[in-house]
């Protein structure tokens, strides 16, 4: 009698529509297939935080899932198995867990001005050894999967799933979320176009999008906003200002929209970050839009309404094409786990689902083609010609 197997699944980084569709179509298949299947909770902080030595508290990490636990998790969005930016590669002294405090020292980085941090690789190779997973999907952007990488590398069998809403994964032209933050953002700018139009204003509207503008590109391009700036290209606040007012003036109802990448900065200026650094190193960004708006207000003398859509751009149930990639995804990384095919991830080029290397993830950077997408000069969206391209234009 063959052996039941066991695939793992998470959902790492920010949460976005669309991971719980994912993760009820990976179960579902996964159980057609025979597998049982634990998902662990709150990304990489699942596995470094199970001990294998004391079993007592293992459900508060992982949790057995089935087709009856998953039956409804699709009808709405963010992740039903929770999430975390950690990184069990470089976990930081306030996140060790207290049984691995003396086996596994701080070792301090030769950059002097990063924190101490701790490898756990070991420790989450033996977790996923003590619960005889077989295989893991993870579920996540760039920094997520770049541990995956790690995962591969040490030989472990794991498929990647690209998940962002800035959809700036190396390797894939789309990554779940990404649509519904196009969406949503659209619809805000369209709303907001009644107050700013009502007070006669110039309305500066403020997106997520920290290297890569791809969803301010899109949504700008759908909404037709006025001026757009991104963050692989710094601005020039007296010309953008110039732009703006006269967008406005020359606009009958006498108002102009700006939409703004969260990760965008002044030539010669810095992006606005605050607080301390994520296991990845990144820290938290927003409010470019607000200072953009002050400045603007002082060059043209018209009052601004500034608008930070910020999280509103991730929450609520994923629209029909997340939810269409989403299952695809899952049953493409559920087939190539049961046919033992790992150290790939699931992707989409030129509209066609495939796979590639999973190490493609760190292989590169994915940015906006400023040169077939933006307007350098105009600061906006060009997009000059479609034929031939595929669905997203690039």
């Amino acid at each position: 009698m063959a052996t039941t197997k066991t695939l793992g699944i998470l959902t790492g980084g920010g949460d976005v529509p669309g991971l719980n569709p994912c993760i009820k179509a990976v179960v579902d298949r996964a159980v057609d297939e025979g597998y049982e299947v634990l998902g662990f909770r709150l990304g990489w902080a699942g596995p470094i935080n199970i001990n294998p030595d004391d079993p007592s508290e293992d459900w508060r990490w992982v949790m057995r899932l089935n087709k009856a636990v998953v039956r409804k998790i699709d009808r709405s969005g963010g992740t039903f198995l929770h999430t975390s930016r950690t990184r069990p590669s470089a976990v930081q002294a306030d996140e060790i867990p207290a049984f691995l405090k003396d086996t596994f020292p701080l070792v301090q980085p030769p950059d002097a001005n990063e924190p101490a941090a701790v490898d756990l690789t070991k420790h989450v190779l033996r977790v996923l050894e003590y619960l005889k997973i077989d295989g893991l999907i993870a579920i996540g952007g760039d920094d997520t999967l770049s541990y995956a990488v790690r995962l591969h590398e040490e030989g472990f069998p794991i498929v990647g799933i690209p998940k962002t809403m800035d959809n700036d994964v190396f390797g894939t032209d789309y990554c779940i979320g990404f649509s519904t933050a196009v969406t949503r953002s659209v619809d805000f700018i369209t709303a907001l176009r009644t107050p700013t139009g009502s007070h006669e204003r110039i309305a500066v509207i403020e997106l997520f999008g920290r290297n890569s503008g791809e969803t301010a590109i899109f949504a700008a391009y759908l909404a037709n906003v006025d001026r757009t700036v991104i963050p692989e290209v710094p601005f020039e606040i007296h010309k953008l200002a110039a732009l703006l007012l006269e967008d406005k003036r020359s606009n009958p109802s006498n108002y102009a929209i700006l939409a703004i990448s969260e990760g965008a900065q002044p030539i010669g200026g810095e992006v606005i970050e605050s607080g301390k650094p994520d296991a990845y190193g990144h820290r938290k960004l927003g409010g470019i839009g607000a200072i953009v708006g002050r400045q603007i207000k002082e060059i043209t003398g018209e009052d601004i309404i500034y608008q930070q859509l910020g999280y509103l751009m991730r929450s609520g149930a994923p629209d029909s094409l997340d939810r269409m990639v989403a299952l695809s995804y899952a049953n493409l990384a559920t087939d190539l786990i049961s046919h033992g095919r790992s150290g790939r991830m699931v992707a989409l080029r030129e509209g066609r689902y495939t796979h590639v290397p999973l190490s493609t993830v760190v292989s590169g950077i994915k940015r906006v083609d400023v040169d077939q997408m933006y307007d350098i000069q105009q600061y906006r969206p060009r997009v000059a010609d479609v034929m031939g391209k595929p669905m997203f234009l690039y």
